[in-house]
C-alpha cells in the first residue's frame, strides 16, 4: 500500500525544517553527548566575593529543575535509576524548588535555551539556599550567570529545538551523577542503548516503507483520534514524552497515564459517554520484563475497558537487554510516530507558535531580568 508516509518528496515538502533529518541523527547525538559528558568536572567548592559559598559533596537528595523538553531527561533518569539510586530524586517543573532544598541538595538546572523563566527562577532559589548547582544549557542567561559565578556548566551544541536535543540534555545528567559516585558500572548499558537505537533507526526512518515501519503503522492507526498513552514504572517518562511530542510535533491533544495508578481513577472515566470515547485511541507501552502484577493489570484493563470503548488499541513493545535501552527504544518509536502524524495532518512539525504567544503575554521579562541581575550582583559583590 502506497501512502503519503511512503512519499519521501511529500514528507520533505511538509517537514520544512528537516526534523526527520535531525531525528535520524539521534544515535550520533547520543555518541556526541556521551563524548561531551566525559569532559565534565565538578569543583570541590565555589566562593565569590559576595554571599555565594557552595561545597560539592555527596548529596542527600537531588532535584532536576527544568521545563518541557529540557525536563523530560530528568524524569527518564528517575525512572531508569529508581531501583539503584540511594538518594531521592525529584523533577521540579516550577518556579520554586521544594522547601527541603538546602546545601546538601544537588540541583541539576536544565534549560536548553538558557532563558527559561521558571528554570531561572528555580536557579536563583538554589543559589539562595546554597545548593550544589550543576547546569546543562546551550547558552542564554543561565550560561552567562553561571560563567560569572563559576557554577559548572555542561555546554551543549546550539541550534536545536529543545525536544530534539534530548540526548544532549540526558547524558550530562548521567555524567554528573557518575562524577559524584552516585551510580557505577553503566558503560555496558549505555553501549547497549546506543546499539539499540542505531538498529531501530533503520526500521523507522522515512525510507523504510510503512509495511515494515512500526512508527508509520502506529501513526496511521492513530490518525483522527486523541491518543491516550499508557506507561508503567520505567515508562512513565516515555509516556509523558510521547504525549508532549504528539502535542508539539503533530499539534494534537494527547493524554499520558500510568499503571497501576490509572486503575484507581482513569478507568472509571471510561464507563460513561461512550460516543465521546470513540474519539480516543490507546497506546500501551510494554516489554518482556513486566512483573506479573503489572502484566495482569494491563491485560485485564485492556479487555474490560480499552478494547471495548476506544476506537483502537496499539502496543509499543520495548526491546533491549537493559532498562535504559528499552526506555530509549520506546521513546525513539514515539518520536518518529509524532513526526509521521504531523505528515498525515499536513503540518510542519517544527513551529510551536502558541507557546511563544503565551510567553509574550506574561509579566514584563525586562523587569524580571533586571531583578535576576540584581540578585547576581549580590552573590558576586555582597
Amino acid at each position: 500500500m502506497n501512502t503519503v508516509l511512503d512519499d519521501i518528496n511529500k514528507i520533505k515538502t511538509i517537514d520544512k525544517d528537516s526534523m526527520f533529518k535531525i531525528l535520524e541523527r539521534f544515535p550520533e547525538q547520543c555518541k556526541e553527548a556521551i563524548k561531551l559528558s566525559k569532559g565534565l568536572s565538578i569543583p570541590r567548592e565555589i566562593r565569590t566575593g559576595g554571599k555565594l559559598s557552595i561545597k560539592y559533596v555527596k548529596p542527600k537528595n537531588i532535584v532536576v529543575a527544568g521545563m518541557g523538553g529540557s525536563a523530560i531527561g530528568g524524569t527518564i533518569l528517575k525512572n531508569w535509576l529508581k531501583d539503584r539510586l540511594t538518594v531521592p530524586i525529584e523533577v521540579c517543573r516550577s518556579y520554586h524548588l521544594p522547601a527541603y532544598a538546602n546545601d546538601k541538595t544537588l540541583v541539576l538546572v536544565v534549560s536548553y535555551s538558557g532563558n527559561t523563566e521558571e528554570t531561572l527562577s528555580a536557579y536563583f532559589e538554589a543559589l539562595e539556599k546554597q545548593c550544589m548547582i550543576l547546569c546543562i544549557t546551550s547558552g542564554g542567561l543561565l550560561h552567562d550567570f553561571s560563567k560569572k559565578l563559576g557554577v559548572p556548566i555542561a555546554e551543549l551544541p546550539s541550534g536545536y529545538l529543545p525536544r530534539f536535543a534530548i540526548a544532549y540534555l540526558f547524558f550530562p545528567l548521567v555524567a554528573y551523577l557518575q562524577r559524584l559516585e552516585l551510580i557505577h558500572s553503566i558503560e555496558d548499558e549505555i553501549q547497549d542503548t546506543i546499539e539499540g537505537v542505531t538498529k531501530l533507526r533503520d526500521e523507522v526512518k522515512i525510507d523504510t516503507p510503512e509495511s515494515l515501519n512500526i512508527s508509520k503503522k502506529l501513526a496511521t492507526g492513530l490518525e483522527d483520534t486523541i491518543p491516550l498513552i499508557c506507561g508503567f514504572d520505567i515508562y512513565e517518562g516515555v509516556a509523558l514524552r510521547m504525549k508532549t511530542q504528539f502535542n508539539e510535533n503533530a499539534k494534537i491533544p494527547a493524554k499520558a497515564e500510568f499503571f497501576p495508578e490509572l486503575n484507581h481513577n482513569e478507568t472509571v472515566g471510561w464507563t460513561g459517554l461512550k460516543n465521546l470515547l470513540r474519539n480516543f485511541s490507546v497506546v500501551i507501552i510494554r516489554d518482556d520484563y513486566e512483573e506479573l502484577e503489572i502484566q495482569t493489570r494491563i491485560d485485564v484493563t485492556r479487555s474490560l475497558v480499552f478494547d471495548k470503548y476506544s476506537r483502537k488499541v496499539f502496543v509499543v513493545s520495548a526491546k533491549g537487554r537493559c532498562k535504559l535501552s528499552r526506555i530509549f527504544y520506546a521513546m525513539y518509536v514515539g518520536d518518529f510516530t509524532s513526526l509521521y502524524l504531523a505528515i498525515l495532518y499536513r503540518v510542519n512539525p517544527a513551529p510551536v507558535g502558541i507557546i511563544d504567544e503565551v510567553k509574550s503575554r506574561l509579566i514584563n521579562k525586562i523587569d524580571t531580568i533586571k531583578n535576576w541581575e540584581k540578585s547576581l550582583n549580590k552573590f558576586l559583590e555582597g
